[in-house]
C-alpha cells in the first residue's frame, strides 16, 4: 500500500482543559478551529494541515483512532481493494465524518489487536497557516507524516505481523534493543525514520505507551525540556540518543497519561539496507527517571469497546 505515514491521531480524553493549557504552552501546538459538526473536540495543528491531533471528550483517556495517509485517490482505492481481497472488514466514512477529519475520503478498519485505524487521502491544508502556541521553530511532518506511535498489545501474534507487513505492506524494521518483545514497522513510502508504529507485548495490557513528534532544532527540544521541568511534569527518560536513530530526544508524560517523545534530527536518517540489531537502547543519555508504562496503559476491557473484545474472543 502506498501509505505516507500517520496523518493524524485521535484520542478520547477526560482532561480536555488540561490539554488546552498544556498543548500550546508546553509543546507549542496551535489550537485549531473545530468543525461545526464537532464543536466539543479539541483540535491541534502542528503544521499547515487542518489538524494533526484531535482530543474528543471521553470518560477515560484512550486512543480513539490512528489515521494513515494514502498518497492519493488512486492509491487509496487500491488499498481498499487490497483490504477486501484479504478479507479485512472496512467501512467508508460518511460525508460528516470526512468533514470532521478534513479529508476527501476515508475508510475505517481494525487491526488484529483491536485498535481502530483509518486510511484517508487529501486532508485540507492552508499554506503558511501554522502559528505555534508559544515561540517555537515548528514541527516536522509533511512527507514523513505526523510522527510515530507505540501501542501495547496483550498478545503479540504472527497474525499481527502479517496484517502489517503482508496486507498493509509495511517494512519490518526490527525489535530494537532493551524493549522486550516489540515490533517496529514503517509505511512503504517512509524512508525518513525507523518506524511509524510499534507494538509492545504487555500481557493483560493495552493502550498508548508514547507518541513521537519531530521538531526542527535542538533548541526546540531544549526549550520544551525546560518547560516540562518548569511545569513539574513527570519525565520518563532524560535527553539522549537511541542507538538505532541519529536523533536526540526526551520523553515526558502528557495530561492523558501517555508520553510524548520530543525528537530532533542530529543528522539525516541513515540507510538501513540490513536489519539493525543494536546492543543497547541508547548511545548516551535517556536515563529512565519515571515509569515506562503510564496510566494510559490499562486492561483491554478499559481500552477497547465491548464488541471488539467479543470479536477477539
Amino acid at each position: 500500500m502506498d501509505i505516507i505515514g500517520i496523518g493524524y491521531l485521535g484520542f478520547e480524553s477526560a482532561n480536555l482543559d488540561a490539554w488546552r493549557e498544556y498543548g500550546p504552552k508546553v509543546m507549542g501546538f496551535q489550537i485549531g478551529t473545530s468543525p461545526t459538526a464537532d464543536p466539543d473536540t479539541l483540535y491541534f495543528k502542528l503544521d499547515d494541515r487542518r489538524h494533526r491531533l484531535a482530543f474528543h471528550p471521553g470518560k477515560i483517556d484512550r486512543l480513539a483512532y490512528i489515521g494513515w495517509e494514502a498518497k492519493g485517490k488512486l492509491e487509496f482505492h487500491a488499498a481498499v481493494e487490497r483490504f477486501r481481497s484479504h478479507g479485512v472488514e472496512v467501512s467508508f466514512g460518511d460525508p460528516e465524518l470526512c468533514e470532521k477529519r478534513g479529508v476527501k475520503e476515508l475508510i475505517r478498519f481494525r487491526d488484529p489487536v483491536g485498535y481502530q485505524h483509518e486510511l484517508f487521502y487529501a486532508q485540507k491544508w492552508s499554506p503558511r497557516s501554522f502559528v505555534p502556541g508559544r515561540p517555537h521553530g515548528g514541527f516536522v511532518c509533511g512527507e514523513r507524516g505526523v510522527g510515530h506511535i507505540v501501542v501495547i498489545t496483550p498478545e503479540y501474534t504472527p497474525e499481527l505481523e502479517h496484517f502489517l507487513t503482508g496486507i498493509m505492506g509495511m517494512h519490518w524494521y526490527g525489535s530494537g534493543a532493551g524493549k522486550g518483545k516489540t515490533g517496529f514497522f514503517r509505511s512503504r513510502l517512509n524512508d525518513k525514520t525507523s518506524h511509524d508504529i510499534a507494538y509492545g507485548f504487555g500481557p493483560g495490557k493495552a493502550g498508548v505507551q508514547h507518541i513521537g513528534l519531530f521538531v526542527r532544532s535542538v533548541r526546540d527540544v531544549g526549550e520544551t525540556y525546560d518547560l516540562v521541568k518548569k511545569n513539574g511534569l513527570q519525565m520518563m527518560m532524560t535527553l539522549g540518543q537511541h542507538s538505532q536513530d541519529p536523533h536526540m530526544s526526551f520523553y515526558h508524560f502528557t495530561p492523558s497519561g501517555f508520553a510524548i517523545e520530543c525528537i530532533t534530527e542530529l543528522e539525516p536518517w541513515h540507510d538501513d539496507g540490513f536489519e539493525l540489531n543494536p546492543e543497547q537502547l541508547s548511545t548516551w543519555g535517556h536515563e529512565i527517571v519515571g515509569p515506562i508504562l503510564g496510566p494510559s496503559v490499562r486492561t483491554p476491557a478499559e481500552v477497547f469497546d465491548p464488541e471488539v473484545l467479543h470479536a477477539r474472543g
